[in-house]
C-alpha cells in the first residue's frame, strides 16, 4: 500500500502539524515504510495462533513477575500543585489557549 502525499498532509493537518517540503517527504517514505512491514506481518499464518487476552500466560513465575495488587492510596497531590499554580480555580488550572482553530 503505498501513502499519497495528499494522505501525508492530511494526517498532518488533522494533528494540527505544519510540515515543511523535506517533512512531507520524509515522513511519505516512513509511512510506507511501516505499512510495508505490516502487510509482510499480514501474510504470516496465525491460524494456530491462540489469542490472548492476558500478557501473562498463566505460568506461576510469569504470572507474579511484575503483576501486584490495584490499590487505590489517598493522595493530595492535587491541592500542593494548584497552591503553586499561576492562576487556579480550584479543582482546575486555567491555562492560556494554544490553538486558535
Amino acid at each position: 500500500m503505498k501513502i499519497t502525499r495528499e494522505q501525508v498532509i492530511r494526517v498532518a493537518e488533522l494533528a494540527h502539524l505544519e510540515l515543511s517540503e523535506a517533512e512531507l517527504d520524509l515522513y511519505s517514505r516512513q509511512l510506507d515504510s511501516i505499512l510495508a512491514y505490516v502487510e509482510k506481518l499480514n501474510e504470516l499464518d496465525t491460524t494456530q495462533v491462540q489469542p490472548m487476552a492476558q500478557v501473562f500466560s498463566g505460568d506461576s513465575d510469569a504470572e507474579n513477575a511484575s503483576a501486584r495488587e490495584d490499590l487505590s492510596r489517598p493522595s493530595d497531590v492535587a491541592s500542593a500543585v494548584l497552591h503553586i499554580a499561576p492562576d487556579p480555580s480550584p479543582p482546575y488550572f486555567r491555562v492560556p489557549r494554544v490553538i486558535d482553530r
